[in-house]
């Protein structure tokens, strides 16, 4: 056999392998366990938005969408962006529809970012984004986040801009950390993207779920980064539809074009009676929907927070997104892989062990897990009375 045959896959995918996301699945459905690996959540959105998706696939809404997306979703999209946050963009070459922002995210860096480029990713990070720098080309770049409370350090992503420098990926509000940048934070970004003549590409997919009366605040509103910023965010996460794979991005018409300029070719369009109904139910749930969202989740997060507390983690409160990092180390002695794979076989409950979102400081995730609480009462309610018998081992 010979070795194209045997040993086909791509070199540039090679450091990459399955997903953390993937392995941890597969290992709660072989052992039974709780499933606060993956996050995605185990109940329904709202009822209106299956009615108005039902009604738009009953109405001739079934061909290809324009491939930028359908105009009754970038409307509503653009609506929303302004009412929210006063950015305006212009309906038909400001806003991308994308199948899922994962796609919006690969479309991003495969449209912007030259081979031997460099990119600078956060980590932890979410797992697409060293990919997708890889598929361009790219080179990544990490600016390491530091538990407890994962402050962005100034000078050291100040030291990874050089000439080769082409792009920021920021994730606020955070995935895995839960943390939301603060403004200076996000100043000290867009001051040294200006400085640099950086693009930014902005995954703010948990937009609304930020806790204790923190906002988020999107960075194409500061000073100069409107014209720099590719801003993403999702469906899939704002109203509980992971399944649907509905993503976006907005940004200034050239960036968008750069990015339509490789979604064409990756999926064209995406799913149409979905944005035709999406489309129609945002419009009738408003902005109101997003707080009672934030109510509900806040609830659920510190229910896990006082549960991994009382178990012995310790861990700082999330700002934002529906993930707790916990360090385990008063708990267990060896890595975040070994207690992970510990949960899901003797307590029955499934994690993700971090590690696996770092490159350049793996140690930082080494002493972690991420908890997902977007799971209904009652399943959060059966994996509190499996882990606290964690607090009850010798």
């Amino acid at each position: 056999m010979s070795t194209r045959t045997s040993d086909p896959l791509a070199t540039r995918f090679r450091p990459f392998g399955a997903t953390i996301f993937s392995e941890m699945t597969r290992l709660a459905q072989q052992h039974r366990a709780i499933n606060l690996s993956q996050g995605f959540p185990d109940f329904e959105g709202p009822q209106l938005v299956i009615d108005h998706v039902v009604e738009a696939l009953g109405s001739a809404h079934n061909q290809y969408a324009r491939s930028m997306g359908h105009p009754e979703l970038v409307a509503a999209l653009g609506r929303m962006e302004e009412e929210l946050y006063g950015l305006r963009f212009d309906l038909m070459s400001e806003v991308l529809v994308t199948s899922g922002a994962t796609e919006a995210i690969t479309s991003s860096v495969l449209g912007l970012v030259n081979p031997r480029d460099e990119v600078i990713l956060f980590e932890p990070y979410y797992d697409s984004y060293p990919a997708a720098v890889a598929m361009a080309g790219g080179i990544a770049r990490f600016c390491p986040l530091r538990f407890p409370d994962f402050a962005l350090e100034p000078s050291e992503l100040a030291a990874l801009i050089g000439p080769k420098t082409r792009a920021i990926v920021l994730n606020s509000p955070h995935n895995p950390s839960g943390k939301v940048f603060s403004r200076d934070e996000l100043l000290v970004i867009a001051n040294l993207a200006v400085k640099h003549d950086l693009l930014v590409i902005s995954d703010e997919v948990y937009e609304h779920l930020t806790y204790d009366g923190i906002s988020h605040t999107p960075i194409a509103g500061f000073p100069g980064m409107r014209e720099r910023t590719v801003t993403i965010s999702s469906a899939g996460k704002t109203y509980s539809f992971t399944g649907w794979k509905i993503g976006w991005a907005f940004g200034a018409a050239p960036l968008i074009a750069a990015v339509q300029s490789a979604h064409q070719f990756v999926t064209f369009a995406t799913c149409t009676p979905i944005q035709v109904g999406l489309a129609r139910a945002m419009n009738e749930l408003g902005t109101a929907y997003f707080a009672d969202l934030r109510m509900s989740y806040q609830k659920k997060r510190d229910f896990m927070c006082d549960l991994l507390r009382r178990t012995g983690f310790e861990l700082s409160p999330p700002e934002g997104t529906y993930f707790v990092l916990a360090a385990f180390g008063g708990l267990f002695s060896g890595t975040d892989r070994e207690f992970a794979k510990k949960l899901v076989e003797t307590v029955g409950v499934a994690t993700i062990p971090p590690s696996a979102f770092y490159t350049r400081c793996p140690e930082e995730g080494a002493k972690l897990l991420r908890f997902a609480f977007c799971k209904t009462e009652a399943t959060l309610t059966a994996a509190s009375e499996r882990l606290e018998s964690l607090s009850q081992e010798p």
